[in-house]
């Protein structure tokens, strides 16, 4: 092999013959030295949309997966008779298994044939998915165990399908097409709880909930290796004489770490992982017991708790989902022409709205239901405004060849200190301010717990404020990238030996 073919596809297992140099191919003749021309990443325009409208689907899946559990968290409660902190830990083991296998499919992502990793993770996601759903009343800890194994689906997609997207679009039409894919974020989130709480009602079994998403997974996985095509990395975005090269990871984790726009927003979605984890699994119990203690409801009876609260905290979650990536991406282009730290600023004005208006759903909730779900869409609006822009943030501010490893990094840091603890940790608190056993304080504990997510979102605020004082720079540094000494020299096929900057990044 020479110096100049990259190193991320060598590898004959993950290799794919969409990866391949174009140039190398001696009967493609002039129908493919236009196709190449009008598509540097090797993907025709119908396929590229193809493979992002499969991408959203299967972000749509994996977010309906995870929510569904909190759809049903209150059977599951009965049916295992467990308390808050137990619940809990449903959504910890999972983030947690996410957050550390993310940085081994990063690693992956940058270096083979992603479409085959994905397929993986999903197919495997899906079988113990399915199988989590058989876990009988005495063996809580085998849902654990499995909710826990579901993260290696997710692991092996949301570190991957972002660079793809990267690899297909550039400028206004990625952002445009990144704005498609984290609508499935909320809008996934919000059928979670909607189709969990339905199913479980019409089943009359909490266990037929999760017994929906393996299925539609499957097809997933058939779309993935039959549909969508394995795009050149960065070649979109390269100029002509220039050639991207590989670094090793712990290089990549240096630079990454120097990034200080990429720090700082990581942090900032951090404090947006924390409060959405917490409202994710926690609101639709939180909004049942209020409506128990304000006898506007029964309590359950023989362990099934048919109420309307998921639903409906569902149909808000999908609304304001859509609602908060849309004007977040509205408000940022049209902010961009007077200022380039525009994508921050939003970020961080979501965040900082977000905080009193969750405050509000939080302390009204005893008082005055519809108040209740308005603070609640207003609060989950702005806290949505931010899904889309932090990754374009990312992308822009990274150089291509590592961008998979820090769509990993940030997962693990996100969730490390944002949603892996924080549903635990309400539980916990909920359960240490607990007095007696009564429907009061089993309202008022969730209740003093939760007021800690306005906290964290104005910290997360801040955040965002700061990576505005460096974004400008950052973005230069990733547009103009030049090798450092110790990286390789590439020895174009013309023969003349020359140093390759990694080619811009734009948005």
């Amino acid at each position: 092999m020479s110096l100049g073919e990259p190193t991320s596809d060598s590898a004959p297992f993950f290799s794919d013959d969409s990866e391949a140099e174009g140039s190398e191919e001696q009967g493609g003749a002039a129908a493919a030295q236009r196709q190449q021309e009008e598509s540097p990443s090797g993907v025709s325009r119908v396929r590229a949309l193809l493979t992002v409208l499969i991408l959203c689907y299967i972000n749509l899946l994996n977010y309906m997966d995870r929510f569904t559990v909190a759809g049903v968290l209150p059977d599951i409660e009965h049916y295992f008779g467990i308390d808050d902190g137990k619940s809990g830990l449903l959504q910890t083991v999972f983030i947690c298994s996410y957050m550390f296998l993310a940085p081994f499919f990063g690693y992956l992502g940058d270096r083979y044939n992603r479409k085959y990793i994905m397929s993986f993770g999903i197919a495997f996601w899906s079988l113990v998915t399915l199988a989590s759903s058989y876990t009988p009343r005495e063996h809580f800890w085998a849902l654990l165990l499995t909710r826990g194994l579901v993260g290696v689906g997710e692991a092996s997609y949301s570190t991957i399908a972002p660079t793809i997207i990267a690899d297909l679009y550039v400028k206004g039409k990625r952002t445009n097409m990144l704005s498609v894919f984290y609508f499935a974020i909320p809008v996934g989130s919000g059928l979670g709880y909607i189709v969990g709480s339905q199913v479980s009602n019409i089943a009359k079994d909490w266990h037929w909930a999760l017994r929906v998403t393996p299925a539609l997974g499957l097809i997933a996985v058939f779309l993935l290796l039959f549909v969508v095509q394995e795009p050149k990395r960065g070649a979109i975005e390269a100029r002509p004489e220039h050639h991207l090269q590989q670094t090793s990871w712990l290089k990549d984790l240096q630079a990454l770490g120097k990034n200080y726009s990429f720090v700082l927003s990581t942090f900032g979605f951090t404090a947006v992982a924390f409060v959405t984890g917490s409202l994710a699994l926690w609101a639709p119990t939180f909004l049942l017991r209020a409506a128990i203690f304000s006898g506007e409801k029964a309590p359950c009876v023989e362990g099934h708790c048919s109420s309307s609260e998921s639903l409906i905290f569902g149909v808000i979650t999908c609304v304001t989902g859509v609602l908060g990536v849309a004007s977040g991406v509205q408000a940022s282009r049209q902010l961009r022409t007077r200022t380039p730290r525009a994508d921050p600023l939003v970020c961080a004005a979501g965040l900082l709205l977000s905080a009193p208006f969750l405050y509000l759903a939080i302390v009204f909730a005893e008082a005055s239901t519809i108040a209740t779900y308005v603070f609640i869409f207003l609060g989950e609006t702005f806290l949505s405004m931010n899904w889309a822009i932090v990754a374009d943030i990312l992308l822009y501010v990274v150089v291509p060849t590592r961008r998979s490893t820090a769509e990993a990094l940030q997962i693990v840091i996100s969730h490390l200190l944002g949603d892996a603890g924080s549903p635990y940790m309400i539980g916990v608190v909920s359960d240490s301010l607990r007095r007696t056993d009564s429907f009061l304080w089993q309202f008022r504990s969730l209740q003093l717990s939760l007021l800690l997510c306005s906290f964290v979102a104005v910290v997360g605020g801040a955040f965002f404020l700061a990576t505005a004082l460096f974004i400008e720079t950052d973005r230069h540094r990733a547009e103009n990238y030049v090798p450092t000494d110790d990286e390789p020299i590439v020895v174009p096929k013309s023969g003349r030996s020359t140093r390759v900057p990694v080619s811009s990044v734009l948005i």
